[in-house]
């Protein structure tokens, strides 16, 4: 009688990682950004009372904490498990907080997130120069971490977004900003720090030249991604979601992408109204700039644009060891091109 061999169990094959929600990918970073929080309290302590309630307001009023998120996402992708993510995550808040205490005084911006801006209620001077302590700041921790390659990352980043900023200014009520032009704004004021959180990682982590590379190029395409989206949300989107009134980059007379694009493809007439809005600024035109944007397909040209740079940023972290870390990467990538605020 011939034995009856047992039925081979089936082989299961690993599959790819499954998608990971924003919530998980905030669990996944909990501690990491508790402890992020704590640091940027302890480090944002002055004797000079003013900073210490300008810096708070600041600090806590509903930001996203994206930055330090990807800093510490990217490390922990890199395999470090010391305490340095912490310490650059907060210097990473710290600059980019820097820069909107600096925007805001240029735009004269009253709301921000909902709230009234720092500016507004403390007024431009301390606004300006508590921006410059929290630059300061920054650069007294970055100094701390002792690595010659880290601070001249951060060094370069603050000053390529400076520099970005000055071009913005340039660029304000010019209606002949071209798209290259714009992008390049984009890459320097929006996308640099993104770019320099995440090569953070690489560098802390001693990973291999390649790997560093990846990280830099996944934030550079992620950083541009989120400023288009917030391009597209100006003219789109809810304004108790955003904390700003739609239109707003219009009546500063700044030409973003979408109004670039509807100069390019709009009739005679449509490209009439769009240049004396850009080069006049304020709000009597926003209405019919809106419908303009919609009727020449702008919004859907940015935002099409957006999911290519998120793209291509998933793309660039594909050669990373994978990891739940790695997974986050990806799916925040995904996050930022679809959120609505």
């Amino acid at each position: 009688m011939r034995a009856v061999l047992p039925t081979p169990l089936p082989i299961h094959e690993p599959g790819p990682p499954k998608p990971m929600s924003i919530d998980a990918i905030r669990e996944l970073a909990a501690d990491d950004m508790q402890a992020v929080d704590q640091c940027i309290r302890e480090r944002l302590q002055s004797p000079v009372v003013l900073i210490n309630q300008l810096g708070h307001y600041i600090i806590h009023s509903g930001g996203k904490r994206l930055r330090p998120l990807l800093a510490t996402l990217s490390a922990r992708a890199c395999g470090v498990r010391g305490p340095e993510p912490v310490v650059l995550s907060a210097v990473v808040e710290f600059i980019h907080t820097a820069t909107l205490l600096h925007d805001d005084v240029v735009d004269a911006s009253e709301m921000r997130r909902g709230n009234e801006t720092a500016n507004h209620i403390f007024g431009n001077e301390a606004a300006v120069l508590v921006g410059d302590f929290l630059y300061s700041r920054a650069f007294e921790m970055m100094v701390e971490v002792g690595s010659m390659r880290v601070m001249e990352i951060l060094s370069h980043a603050t000053n390529v977004i400076a520099e970005g900023e000055v071009m913005q200014l340039m660029n304000c009520h010019d209606a002949d900003v071209d798209e290259q032009r714009y992008m390049h704004v984009i890459q320097s004021k929006t996308a640099k720090l993104f770019e320099a959180a995440c090569r953070l990682g690489a560098v802390l982590g001693a990973r291999p030249e390649a790997e560093e590379q990846a990280l830099a190029a996944y934030g550079m395409h992620l950083g541009t991604a989120f400023q288009l989206i917030d391009d597209v949300l100006d003219y789109s989107a809810d304004a108790e979601l955003t904390g700003k009134r739609m239109g707003d980059d219009l009546a500063e007379g700044k030409p973003t992408l979408p109004l670039i694009h509807a100069l390019r493809v709009g009739s005679a007439e449509q490209r009439a109204v769009v240049r004396q809005a850009i080069e006049s600024g304020g709000r009597d035109s926003v209405k019919e700039v809106l419908e303009i944007v919609q009727a020449t397909r702008a919004l859907d040209f940015a935002r099409e644009r957006a999911e290519t740079e998120t793209a291509s940023a998933i793309d660039a972290v594909a050669t990373l060891p994978e990891s739940p870390h790695r997974q986050a990467l990806v799916d925040l990538a995904r996050f930022a091109v679809g959120r609505d605020h």
